[in-house]
């Protein structure tokens, strides 16, 4: 949604935001779901049950196909080969490791080039994602494509956990829903048609965390999803007032989920926390199961550890794939494990990557993630955000073609919207280092513990 959208949606009265929310979800779920879903979520339910041999059978099959596909019907790679050949290169596309692997540079800058021959973006659903290191990205998906892979988040994000998307629910995520300088609740919108209360993570301090609980036993939520940092901090509040919520499970996403976080939200919720992995690109997928195990999802994509980061390969869109995509995450996998569960599924272990540092605000909150501030498109390579003091922020960027004065503004004001009055200094550098696992951490917190304290103290 752009800045003028944005402020006319923030203008509206609350019944007029879940109406807005609410036609929106309608057209989410006309993409996500269909005849077919139900029938697709029985079959990925069944899969679970498939040997290791089987697994890899159906694996080697559709990555044989889509790397056939991607080599000669989509422009990137079939310039990328041609060109290879005209050098008196043979090697087979049929082998995965003749294929580079593919960095966000390539994708960032021209995007359309990965989308298949035939296939046109005015009919297919777009999506932008700046993911986590502030480079945006664009994406485009089949509706196919799409149910394919809702259907596998309502098996292994839902169903091993005795939910639907029938139930009704709370997300905690990145989306402005009520305008940064609101003071009182609703800090959410209702979105009917998904069953869905979306939950600003910018809002939940402590003097508003009651507020939460409360709307949460109002509309009678079965679930949560969200940010390991929102929960946490939701669950902090509900043990410090005694609040009882009648869960059935909370799942975590988008950041690690840290021992001591999980042990503090099942305390306070008396009921699993789930952790779950997964990239807008659909490259790679992985849920945790009843025994606490990481299950890689096979269909949505084909991973290798590459100097210990996650390279995948999308095996559920042929309209835009991904051949060896770089995911900027470190982790391993768990060769021949087996768990208590039954499920034959390969193990992911423990995600290294995506850690980011909280951002504590002047008036004592905390903010798990920045990296909205990027998913609109903004004539940006890549960003960092520091915080040096509580009140100062640096962001370090690395400019494009077309970075001006307003888009300086806009960094500017998106960021404020967020983290409230802060002084912001914008730095444009060559590159942003990277750290000693090759990936640069996309929010630095460099307060002293004891500062953070005495913001905290002072609320």
């Amino acid at each position: 949604m752009n800045r003028i959208l944005l402020k006319m949606f923030h203008a509206l009265p609350s019944p007029a935001r879940n109406t807005v929310a609410t036609l929106r979800g309608l057209h989410l779920r006309r993409w996500r779901y269909g005849a077919d879903s139900d029938r697709l979520t029985a079959e990925a339910l069944e899969r679970d049950s498939w040997s290791p041999a089987q697994w890899r059978a159906w694996q080697q099959d559709r990555l044989a196909r889509m790397l056939h596909h991607a080599a000669t019907q989509v422009p990137y790679y079939r310039a990328q080969w041609e060109s290879r050949r005209r050098c008196g290169d043979r090697a087979s596309w049929e082998l995965l490791e003749n294929w580079p692997i593919l960095s966000k540079e390539p994708l960032r800058e021209n995007p359309r080039a990965f989308v298949a021959d035939g296939e046109d973006p005015r009919r297919l659903f777009h999506e932008h994602t700046s993911g986590t290191t502030g480079k945006s990205l664009d994406l485009w998906r089949r509706r196919d494509s799409l149910q394919a892979w809702y259907a596998l988040c309502e098996a292994r994000m839902r169903r091993w956990y005795g939910v639907s998307r029938n139930d009704r629910w709370g997300i905690f995520g990145g989306q402005l829903v009520t305008p940064r300088r609101q003071t009182q609740p609703p800090f959410w919108v209702w979105n009917a048609a998904l069953r869905q209360l979306y939950m600003s993570s910018y809002h939940l301090s402590p003097e508003m965390a009651q507020s939460y609980l409360r709307a949460i036993r109002r509309y009678q939520l079965t679930y949560l999803v969200g940010y390991s940092s929102s929960l946490y901090a939701l669950a902090c509040a509900a043990k410090t007032s005694g609040t009882k919520l009648d869960l059935k499970v909370i799942v975590t996403n988008a950041e690690p989920l840290l021992p001591w976080q999980r042990a503090e939200i099942e305390a306070a919720f008396e009921c699993p926390v789930r952790e779950t992995y997964g990239l807008a690109e659909y490259v790679a997928a992985a849920s945790e199961c009843e025994h606490g195990t990481l299950h890689v999802w096979p269909e949505a994509g084909y991973i290798e550890i590459s100097g210990g980061e996650i390279v995948g390969t999308g095996l559920l869109n042929p309209e835009m794939p991904l051949i060896r995509f770089a995911t900027g995450d470190r982790g391993s996998l768990i060769e021949n494990s087996v768990c208590p569960c039954g499920r034959d599924l390969p193990v992911l272990a423990a995600i290294e990557g995506r850690i980011d540092d909280l951002l504590h605000t002047p008036d004592g909150r905390t903010v798990g993630r920045l990296d909205p501030v990027f998913k609109t498109a903004l004539p940006v390579v890549e960003a960092q955000i520091i915080q040096e003091r509580i009140s100062v922020l640096r962001v370090r960027y690395v400019p494009a073609a077309g970075f001006d004065e307003r888009a300086a503004r806009s960094i500017r004001e998106r960021i404020r919207d967020r983290m409230g009055p802060v002084e912001i200094i914008l730095e444009p550098v060559e590159r942003i280092e990277r750290g000693a696992n090759g990936k640069f951490r996309a929010v630095i917190c460099r307060i002293p513990a004891e500062e953070r304290q005495r913001a905290a103290l002072s609320r």
